[in-house]
């Protein structure tokens, strides 16, 4: 299953925002990816909740749990540096990779595919 919205990288002026491509994989769904059209500099904590695609973020996306823990599979390279504060609050996450990022510090700069962990793991899911 996938979905998508607008065109992407495609500014037909210098004040038009560029777009990249989000795809979300979920790790309880393995045969369904979404694909999302954001804005350039938007967070994939940001991008999933205006889609309505549940990421959980107990602290309400501002760095101090790790819930929103998610699996870079690809763009890693589109993505800020982590800080140290999102490196101090991923050693809490559960399933932590070598490639796992915070979706609220995760801002977008070219196409990034992530996988979703298992949410079910958190209360009230």
């Amino acid at each position: 299953m996938t979905a998508q919205a607008s065109a992407i990288n495609t500014p037909t002026d210098s004040t038009q925002t560029r777009r990249h491509k989000l795809t979300l994989l979920f790790h309880n769904q393995p045969d369904k990816s979404v694909v999302l059209e954001v804005d350039e500099g938007t967070s994939i904590l940001h991008a999933c909740m205006e889609n309505a695609i549940h990421l959980q973020h107990n602290c309400g996306g501002v760095c101090a749990c790790s819930t929103c823990h998610v699996i870079v599979k690809k763009g890693m390279e589109n993505l800020p540096e982590m800080t140290d504060e999102e490196e101090e609050q991923l050693d809490e996450a559960v399933g932590l990779t070598l490639s796992s990022r915070l979706g609220c510090q995760s801002k977008l700069y070219g196409d990034v595919t992530v996988l979703i962990p298992d949410q079910s793991i958190y209360l009230g899911h």
